[in-house]
Order: structure tokens, then sequence, then C-alpha cells
């Protein structure tokens, strides 16, 4: 009977999961602010944060959902372990990319995005909406699973954290549709995998959400400092 109502749990968590991201993707196009500073993505971002949280309310006897300020001295690993992620990930990626390819490829969030606007709508937004979809619903959803997983580099990494992390991944499959490289997408793809871990096992050690979203930020750091150096 458990066995059964934690695949149902699993099988609610991802449906849900997809309608809302698909539904924001959707709708968010369809409501796209025509402005010269306010990017496409934005409505998609704002529909998807707005959704996730009032599915988090509606379902706060399932979704064991907690968020507070961490203590700073708790903050230095998950920050260092995001950025040094995006640093690692993509630096070697990209440059093997580059021999492979012939030339270097930019992630469209940063084609002709001034620093205030991906401060804004990548850095913060994508950041803080992400993470209230993908760990702050998915994975705190999938909480009574977290008995299960394996360990790596000496740290329990539990079942919920791992299907947090490979939905995160995925959707990041949208990015066909911006005419990117597979190559690229593949880097992409490993990149936010092992952001989703990262962020899905500090949440869960110290039970508080904020973590999750710090280094998802930290992951994006690298971005920003991008931006402002180009």
């Amino acid at each position: 009977m458990k066995k059964e109502s934690s695949f149902f749990r699993l099988v609610i968590g991802l449906l849900l999961t997809v309608l809302i991201y698909f539904t924001s993707l959707i709708v968010g196009n369809l409501l796209h602010i025509e402005t010269d500073f306010v990017p496409s993505s934005f409505s998609t971002h704002a529909l998807m944060l707005v959704m996730s949280v009032v599915l988090i309310l509606v379902m706060k006897k399932q979704v064991c959902y907690r968020i507070a300020f961490p203590k700073i001295k708790q903050i230095f690993k998950p920050i260092l372990f995001g950025f040094l992620s995006a640093v690692v990930i993509n630096i070697a990626l990209g440059v093997l990319i580059a021999i492979i390819s012939g030339g270097a490829e930019k992630h469209p969030a940063m084609a002709n995005a001034s620093v205030l606007q991906f401060l804004l709508f990548d850095f913060i937004l994508a950041s803080v909406a992400e993470e209230f979809l993908f760990r702050g619903f998915l994975q705190n959803l999938l909480k009574p699973l977290s008995a299960k997983g394996f360990k790596l580099f000496c740290r329990k990494i539990s079942i919920p954290v791992i299907i947090s992390a490979l939905a995160f991944a995925a959707a990041h499959l949208i990015l066909i549709a911006s005419g990117v490289s597979a190559l690229f997408i593949v880097r992409i793809l490993v990149f936010t995998f092992v952001l989703g871990l990262i962020a899905g096992y500090y949440q869960e050690k110290h039970d508080n959400h904020a973590f999750a979203i710090i280094v998802h930020m930290s992951g994006n750091l690298m971005g920003l400092i991008s931006v402002m150096i180009a």
C-alpha cells in the first residue's frame, strides 16, 4: 500500500510539474509584454512562480514546504558549490565543444541582455520561479520517498533530489526551439542536472527551500559576471 501511495505521489507530482511548466510557456508567450526592456521570458517565469506558490498553498498537507532565512555561516558552501558547478562544467564542456565544433556559443538569455536585465529577469526571477516549481513543489511533494537514494562523495543523494534534478534539466530541452546546437544543449543539460542535485541536496539537508534558491542563483552568477564583462 505504501509503495502504491509513493508511486501515485510521484506520478501526480510529475504531471502537475509538467502542467505548470507548459502552461507557463504557452500562456506566458500569449501574455508577453511588448517592450524593449522586458524579455519574452518575463511572463513565463512570473506565471510559473505564481502557479507554483498557489499549488504549494493548495496542497500544503501534501507538500512539506518550509522556507526561512538561513544562518550566514550555513550559506558559504552552497554558494561555493553552486558557483563552482557553473564554472567547472561550463568551461570544461565549453572548451570541448569549441574544439569539436570550431566555435563557442552563448546562452540565448545572455544575447543582447544588459546587466540590469539579466540581473532582474534571469539571475533573480528565473532562479526563484524555477526553484519554486522544481524544488519548492516537486521535491517537497516527494519528501516521503527521501529514505531511498545513493551515496555520492560520501553524501546521500535521495530519490526526490534526483527526480527534481532530472525534471529541472529536462525543462531546459526547450532550448532546442532557440536554434542552439545539440552539443550546447548537452552542456546545459549536464550543468542544470548537477546544479539541481546540489540545490536539492542542500534544501533537503537543511529542510529549507531558501538553500535551493541560493544555490540556483550562485549557479547563474557566472552568467551575470559574463554579461558584466562582455
